[in-house]
């Protein structure tokens, strides 16, 4: 009687919180459509050590479709110390819409220092951030455009991550969707906690009445996370976009240890958010893993398999109905190893995170 008592209340639990967390990730994508329009855009990229992706990202922007007398483009080479800095002088030759800044003098360290820099020399008072890694699709501007236009301060969109063969790179693009999921029904729930920088626009307005960076330096990291914060510290409008061909894809880590210091960078990030952020979190992350590792119970009694199997059905249901909405495509079978693997590697990341300092490159 005690055994199925529990498993009652964890399925419950699991229940109540998953029905509420799905039901505001339907209501985002119902809201996500806004009027064409095309106003001013300053588009800031921060470049460290890219010599690799700078060509390609070039001409990823110069097929976007938007007027490109109604954007510029501001690339800020970050003290790199390959041929970043001469590919992106090379490459925005004849451009007029294309600005090239290299980042001598910051006043905040890693990633923030570069960016503030461009969004002090931009022009206008719509801000896209994006990586130098990354390669946004047609109608992106169109769709950062549309929202910041509808009225919202902060907005995001949706940044997968390509899935190539190896584990890693699969591991990374299905944390990438499990993750893009939770942070679009935040928003919904109204506890956002999270943006992708590689998709993440803001009015110059609103993020100089927050004091700009100044007041995320609690790490190196949170240039979108922490400046999302401050935000929500001060009642900001914040909205999502999630259109078709307005995605902003990137590159898995190419091996483990290049994915655990990225995990161990957001990680460490998210020890800095709200007390009512990290609670939602906490009580989302603990309810699915004690649903996940309820199986391993089971030579207890029988009954403690059933909030393992709602999970596994819960979580195959919602990958596999919304995951090209999200910019994804898992056969059947790579979801159910996945998301296991997902709930594990999530306990090792956190502990990974709990040493160390993040660096930017």
């Amino acid at each position: 009687m005690e055994i199925f008592t529990v498993s009652y209340i964890v399925l419950t639990l699991f229940l109540l919180i998953a029905v509420n967390v799905y039901k505001a990730f339907v209501f985002q994508l119902n809201k996500n459509t806004f009027p064409a329009t095309t106003p001013k855009l300053s588009l800031i990229i921060a470049a460290k050590n890219e010599e690799a992706n700078i060509p390609s990202l070039i001409e990823s922007i110069e097929n976007l479709n938007y007027p490109k007398e109604n954007f510029e483009v501001i690339i800020v080479d970050d003290n790199s110390n390959d041929k970043t800095a001469q590919l992106i002088q090379s490459n925005i030759t004849g451009k007029n819409n294309f600005t090239f800044i290299k980042a001598n003098s910051k006043e905040l360290e890693g990633k923030k220092g570069a960016l503030n820099i461009g969004i002090k020399n931009s022009r206008y008072n719509f801000i896209v951030i994006t990586d130098a890694d990354c390669h946004p699709e047609v109608n992106w501007l169109n769709s950062v455009a549309g929202a910041l236009d509808y009225g919202y301060d902060f907005v995001f969109g949706v940044a997968p991550i390509n899935s190539g063969t190896a584990l890693v790179e699969k591991l990374s693009a299905f944390e990438n969707f499990r993750n893009t999921y939770l942070t679009i029904s935040a928003v919904g729930m109204n506890i956002p906690y999270s943006a992708a920088a590689r998709s993440f626009a803001f009015r110059k307005s609103s993020f100089e009445r927050l004091g700009g960076y100044t007041k995320t330096t609690d790490t190196i990291s949170g240039d979108d996370d922490l400046l999302l914060r401050e935000a929500v510290n001060h009642r900001m409008l914040i909205g999502t976009f999630i259109e078709d061909d307005a995605f902003v894809y990137s590159a898995a880590p190419k091996n483990f240890g290049e994915y655990f210091l990225q995990k161990h960078r957001h990680l460490q990030t998210s020890f800095h958010y709200l007390l009512k952020q990290k609670m939602f979190l906490g009580f989302w992350h603990l309810i699915n893993l004690i649903s996940l590792f309820s199986v391993v119970l089971l030579f207890i009694s029988p009954v403690l398999i059933l909030p393992f199997i709602i999970k596994l059905i819960y979580d195959l249901f919602i990958v596999l109905r919304h995951q090209k909405k999200l910019g994804h495509s898992f056969k059947f079978y790579e979801v159910i190893y996945l998301q296991i693997l997902f709930e594990v590697f999530l306990i090792i990341n956190f502990f990974n995170s709990l040493s160390g300092k993040s660096v930017w490159k």
